[in-house]
């Protein structure tokens, strides 16, 4: 497991107004909100596929591609080509159908879950090996509703507990950026006390 620290934050989502509030567009909602923490502002890069934001006091790049999740790893490998960014310096975020609403799992490589954006990201980077912040959605409970799911808003109850979530990811991002990442997993694995 790498201890680097994150030098490229990818947040996953759907291009387009249409799909701003849609489950799909969680790692959308946490990039924007780690660009308001970090000062920074987010402009569309042509090379790189995407809006990009450069925050040089932290030493990361933040990356929205602007591709649709299913090409997203087109916008991930150029820049990280571009800028020489291992995979292990690379944080993904993403919603995630196998974990309830406002839970989170921090986590390095392993499977990608069915997770069409994550398939491509590992495509383009020739790895699985790259973190991963799954940000919980939860499932509808038929996998034949799964697509019609995520491309639509949450519930307000669930989309609050999303939002929390995403409150919490954004509090351990000291950590993260610092590379303490066994304290990170630890602390934004936990079950949250509101949903025990």
């Amino acid at each position: 497991m790498s201890a680097a620290a994150p030098r490229l934050v990818v947040g996953l989502g759907n291009p387009g107004a249409e799909y701003t509030e849609t489950r799909h567009n969680a790692g959308f909602r946490f990039c924007e909100r780690l660009a308001d923490k970090l000062g920074v502002r987010f402009s569309h890069e042509s090379r790189f596929h995407g809006f990009v934001a450069n925050a040089r006091d932290a030493g990361v790049w933040l990356l929205m591609p602007q591709t649709y999740m299913n090409r997203s790893g087109q916008a991930v490998g150029a820049l990280a080509r571009f800028y020489r960014i291992a995979p292990a310096e690379i944080l993904v975020v993403h919603d995630e159908l196998d974990i309830p609403p406002g839970q989170l799992r921090l986590k390095f490589g392993g499977g990608l879950g069915g997770h069409n954006g994550l398939k491509d990201t590992s495509a383009h980077l020739a790895t699985n090996d790259y973190w991963r912040l799954r940000i919980g959605i939860g499932h509808p409970g038929d996998r034949n509703e799964v697509v019609n799911y995520v491309l639509k808003p949450a519930r307000r109850e669930e989309q609050g507990q999303i939002d929390e979530a995403l409150d919490r990811a954004l509090a351990a991002w000291p950590m993260i950026a610092r590379g303490e990442w066994n304290a990170a997993t630890t602390r934004l694995n936990a079950r949250p006390a509101a949903l025990k």
